[in-house]
């Protein structure tokens, strides 16, 4: 059976759902589908559970895109302050985190009912188990066909996210239906991901897995201070997801560990008052146990006291732990990547409403458009944004 609408959005996530309340609120007729049986399992598993729904400290420079710029405009005109101010009035008790990390005291399930609920409120219908089959241009903007029937809409909103975490029901759609209408995709690649070492690095930091350090993770320009986890097949934590969408194949990251201590000149003043400890033992009060071992033996001071060692001794241990260069092999790709790098071409879309330029009526927001967040709770703050201005001229 046919039918008609304003709006269709693509897509129940975080920015489609936003997009549709947005929508809805203008008094426009609008249509969300998803081919999942339920919206917003993104958001469901997000933050443990608890979902980090905003970033307080939210800004462009939060971002990675091809057009540093390009974000400015819908995260300035829909702000962290906004979605918290949602929040709150469905009563949903929330508390910070470090870094401005906003989390539900609650469950991630308390966000997906409240848009929900919000999308319900604005007279949006949402229509789950619904794969679109396909979509073509019309006289009057967009016929898309399901397996109930074709749909006629003037405006189409494309919020289906990227390839991440495909176990969800992540795909490609958004770039093929981008080059379906001539849009530019940006090459897209796995972000905020675990990375893999080569088997010998592998095989030489095996008893290493399991171990968790703070440390600061630099590539270039770009440097994260949070935790570090030793895996077992590379490195995870925190500090590596962020680095991970800056780094590609063949390069190196420098990882600083307990960069919030002076390591030589706790191990100097050790060897003046305990100098028959071993170095790995001084080190153990500060590292992980293995870890301290690891950089005695590399740098060849396995069995020796702290006495036998010289400044210069020290020096070189100390700038191990500040300096440990690794060479990841790859990543954990899709599987495990939080979101998805590169995305529909932002020089294709008007950065107030997310309209592509070419195509009137087309709209593409959220993880697919080429804006990717920190890890942090900001890629949540751009689908809020992003599906807001959109919906707001849609």
């Amino acid at each position: 059976m046919d039918e008609k609408r304003d709006v269709v959005i693509l897509g129940a996530g975080a920015a489609g759902m936003m997009a549709a309340i947005a929508a809805g609120r203008r008094g426009r007729d609008v249509l969300v589908l998803d081919h999942a049986a339920a919206p917003g399992e993104k958001i469901r598993i997000s933050g443990g559970g608890r979902c980090n729904f905003t970033n307080l400290g939210t800004g462009p420079q939060n971002f990675l895109s091809a057009n540093p710029h390009f974000a400015k405009s819908a995260l300035a005109r829909y702000t962290p302050r906004d979605f918290l101010a949602l929040i709150e009035r469905h009563g949903i008790a929330w508390h910070e985190k470090t870094l401005g990390q906003l989390f539900c005291d609650g469950t991630s399930r308390d966000v997906v009912s409240m848009l929900t609920r919000e999308m319900a409120d604005a007279g949006a219908t949402l229509r789950l188990s619904t794969p679109v089959e396909a979509v073509e241009g019309s006289a009057t903007g967009f016929r898309l066909r399901t397996g109930s029937g074709a749909i006629d809409t003037a405006a189409l909103i494309v919020a289906t996210g990227g390839k991440s975490i495909p176990k969800m029901g992540a795909t490609g759609f958004a770039y093929q239906l981008a080059a379906r209408f001539g849009l530019p995709v940006v090459e897209t690649r796995p972000g905020l991901v675990p990375l893999t070492l080569d088997p010998l690095d592998k095989a030489r930091l095996a008893d290493l897995s399991g171990v968790s350090v703070e440390a600061e993770a630099r590539l270039g320009k770009a440097a994260f201070r949070e935790a570090l986890l030793v895996t077992h097949r590379g490195f995870s934590g925190p500090a590596i997801l962020q680095i991970s969408s800056y780094w590609r194949e063949g390069q190196s990251i420098t990882l600083a560990l307990r960069p919030d201590l002076d390591i030589a000149a706790l191990l100097r003043d050790a060897r003046r008052e305990t100098p028959r400890l071993a170095p790995q033992t001084v080190l153990a009060r500060h590292l992980p146990k293995r870890l301290a071992q690891l950089f005695a033996e590399e740098a060849g001071l396995a069995g020796r006291m702290l006495a036998d060692l010289s400044d210069r001794a020290i020096a070189d241990l100390a700038g191990r732990i500040a300096g440990w260069t690794i060479t990841p092999a790859g990543s954990e790709g899709y599987r495990t990547a939080e979101v998805t790098l590169g995305g529909v071409d932002t020089t294709a879309l008007d950065s107030r409403t997310l309209a592509a330029k070419a195509v009137p009526g087309l709209y593409f927001v959220g993880e697919c458009v080429d804006v990717t967040g920190w890890l942090g709770g900001y890629n949540f703050q751009w689908a809020w944004a992003s599906g807001h201005a959109a919906g707001q001229a849609a």
